[in-house]
């Protein structure tokens, strides 16, 4: 479909209120799915009935990730790589005034950053920019937004906040973790970071940013456990230490360098702690356990330890149950009389395959466990762990 064609189909979408009243009534019936479409082709065109069957699935899938997602626009990719509502409003905050959203896609960014002062928000796709113009509409910003379609290494922003999302997968290739493939190039996010008055960088949590930003602070971002985004900030924008992790929702954060922190090794006490993704790729174990009184479990393991359980979102706490030898028949052993239903198996540096070994462990109780496979000052252990 063309550019063109693309834009036509969308704004007859948007005006055609009454096919979705239809669709809705139609699944509320409990019609099956091809009876509602070929339903509602009698009286709309297959290709508008297809894309408002396209936009209502993304819309049910989009509630992971937006307030308002009954009201928005997506497209496939557009909301994969759409920014969380809760990582974009923490994002935010950092902005005063008067920003630039590069690639800005559906706008998962510029919706957060609209309501800090205005957005001007840049995609070489028409679609994206007219997507992000309605999804921003749809959070009570539209005033404070314009859109600008270009391709955004043709801009010359000094002395303007930027936030930009490179494109993982330019040209429709697979989706790339390494800095060097991203578009636009390293070379334009450094001219970018030189000439903006301060700004952030979207990368990948995955992506191989270690080294590659200087004079920059980078931020590892978690939302309910998972590691969502590393942002790279500089120019006015960036904190005062290299590294920062923040879990959300809880909103706390950490900032620090990783090799000014040295935490104790300890023995393995009545509690097992498992730090928090973001904090574990920021590199700042370390730095949280020192704040938190705990200890390490080995020098190579970021399992922590303790007596206590702290009050912070950094780390997850297990009561510790048993701690046995790296040996199935011993698991097993245990497993038989301990009356689990159910164990998680997690491990960090010991390579195990988890589906094999719970299959054989024999399970016939109601509980869940969690099992550690993990390093206790050098020698590899299984912790049996309860959640707390």
């Amino acid at each position: 479909m063309s550019a063109a064609d693309e834009l036509t189909l969308l704004v007859r979408l948007r005006e055609a209120t009454r096919l979705f009243e239809r669709l809705h009534e139609a699944r509320q019936s409990g019609a099956s799915e091809l009876a509602i479409q070929e339903q509602l082709r009698r009286d709309y065109p297959a290709a508008l009935v297809r894309a408002a069957v396209a936009l209502e699935e993304l819309r049910r899938r989009g509630e992971a990730k937006f307030s308002q997602a009954g009201r928005m626009w997506f497209d496939a990719v557009g909301l994969e790589q759409a920014t969380s509502e809760a990582v974009a409003r923490h994002k935010a905050r950092r902005f005063t005034g008067r920003a630039w959203d590069l690639c800005c896609g559906i706008g998962g960014d510029a919706l957060a950053l609209a309501g800090r002062g205005g957005i001007v928000a840049v995609d070489v796709d028409p679609a994206a920019c007219l997507r992000a113009q309605w999804n921003v509409e749809a959070y009570g910003h539209g005033n404070e937004f314009a859109a600008v379609c270009a391709d955004v290494e043709s801009l010359d922003l000094p002395g303007e906040l930027v936030h930009i999302d490179p494109d993982r997968r330019p040209g429709g290739r697979p989706r790339s973790r390494r800095i060097e493939q991203l578009a636009p190039p390293m070379e334009f996010l450094g001219r970018l970071m030189t000439s903006a008055r301060g700004g952030a960088i979207k990368l990948s949590p995955a992506a191989n940013f270690g080294g590659k930003f200087r004079e920059a602070e980078i931020e590892l971002v978690s939302l309910a456990g998972e590691c969502k985004e590393a942002t790279v900030w500089f120019g006015e924008l960036r904190g005062r230490e290299p590294w920062r992790a923040t879990v959300l929702p809880a909103g706390e954060t950490i900032e620090g360098h990783p090799l000014e922190s040295f935490a104790d090794v300890a023995p393995l006490g009545r509690y097992l702690f498992d730090p928090d993704p973001a904090v574990v790729r920021a590199g700042l174990v370390d730095v949280a356990a020192e704040r938190l009184a705990l200890a390490r479990l080995d020098d190579a393991e970021e399992y922590l330890t303790g007596d206590a359980i702290p009050a912070s979102s950094f780390v997850r706490p297990f009561e510790v149950l048993a701690e046995l030898p790296n040996n199935r028949r011993d698991i097993r052993r245990y497993f038989r009389t301990a009356g689990f239903g159910d164990v998680e198996i997690k491990c960090r540096h010991v390579p195990v395959d988890a589906e094999a070994m719970r299959r054989k462990l024999p399970l016939a109780g109601e509980g869940r466990a969690t099992l550690f496979v993990c390093r206790l000052a050098g020698r590899t252990r299984a912790v049996v762990g309860r959640r707390v």
